[in-house]
């Protein structure tokens, strides 16, 4: 009677027991029981295997992650009929003065919308910024064609140009004390970042990822915030080492370009750093980046407006230097 009952409670125990490992949500790794396979890693495999690294989010097959303005009013409508257009400015700005076609769509809804999308994706803002954030977020998705209009509204028309006109006032690192021209520092090697989720896909896991990233908005930084205290931030200058000398940095600024998940080059950035900055010459790119660390996560943020919002007289431009003359006078429209 005794043996009967011992073999009754080890009946009971063993759902229990395959209930527990399920709550962990952990998959064995390399099908060594108890050894498990962190999210990030999976997350990590799915990216690489499906052209989704790093470098890829930046360009892709579709071609790179911003688009210009047309050339010549001629090409306008052509280019216009090209995409399914999302502004995701304030829906005040958005009647004021819109391209014709586009859509006004909050942020945090880009992704219901896009499932609407029947041609590649345009996303608008007023810089270039924000949506090359979202746009970053939409190619993870599952939306590789997507792109960004460079510059935003700003580029379109000299009467929407005002929030890049209003940036590049000040030049503060040209009389800062935290700007320097001496070389990179060397780079350390760091852990992966840690995923907590029950999810044990890889692709789940980053459309997850890429939720709860796009809850949260973009994630700027005011470049003079950093560049009074540097020492508060993990900083990466996206430049090539040309540009990373010739322009200066901020003080302290790591170069680290490129980096990528196959060649664990992502290691020398860290994952515990409070504020994990990038920052690159229009704030567009660092935006993309900082939006596929976030999903990776790290705790980035954009430097807004990039060395043009920094040191936009420096004397060292070759291309991407905002002025008077980037804003085109194409149609906008009013409703």
């Amino acid at each position: 009677m005794k043996k009967s009952s011992l073999f009754f409670i080890g009946l009971l125990l063993i759902p229990t027991l395959f209930l527990t490992s399920c709550d962990r949500g952990d998959d064995p790794a390399d099908g060594i029981v108890g050894v498990t396979t962190p999210k990030f890693t999976l997350m990590k495999e799915y990216m690489v295997a499906n052209d989704l690294d790093i470098g890829q989010i930046d360009t892709n097959s579709f071609g790179k992650f911003v688009t210009s303005a047309p050339a010549t009013a001629v090409e306008v409508d052509a280019f216009l009929d090209s995409y399914y257009i999302m502004d995701i400015r304030s829906n005040t700005d958005f009647l004021s003065a819109h391209v014709n076609g586009a859509k006004n769509v909050a942020l945090g809804d880009i992704l219901t919308d896009a499932a609407n999308a029947t041609k590649p994706i345009l996303v608008v803002c007023y810089t270039g910024q924000t949506a090359c954030y979202a746009t970053a977020l939409l190619r993870m998705y599952g939306y590789p064609d997507t792109r960004a209009l460079k510059w935003g509204m700003s580029s379109w028309n000299s009467a929407t140009a005002g929030s890049w006109n209003n940036a590049i006032t000040g030049n503060p690192a040209a009389t800062s004390n935290n700007w320097s021209y001496t070389a990179a520092p060397s780079t350390v090697t760091y852990s992966d970042p840690v995923i907590t989720t029950l999810l044990t896909d890889g692709e789940a896991i980053l459309k997850e990822r890429v939720e709860a990233v796009l809850a949260l908005g973009f994630q700027g930084v005011n470049g003079t915030d950093v560049l009074g205290n540097p020492g508060n931030y993990f900083i990466n200058n996206y430049f090539s080492e040309t540009d990373y000398l010739g322009f200066g940095h901020i003080n302290t600024a790591n170069r680290i370009l490129p980096f990528t998940l196959a060649d664990d080059t992502y290691l020398s950035l860290d994952p515990d750093a409070n504020t994990l900055v990038t920052y690159c010459y229009t704030g567009q790119t660092s935006a993309v980046i900082t939006a596929t660390l976030r999903v990776l996560g790290y705790n980035a943020a954009s430097l807004k407006f990039g060395m043009n919002g920094l040191y936009n007289s420096n004397p060292v431009w070759s291309s991407n230097k905002w002025s008077s003359s980037v804003p085109k006078d194409y149609p906008v429209f009013s409703n």
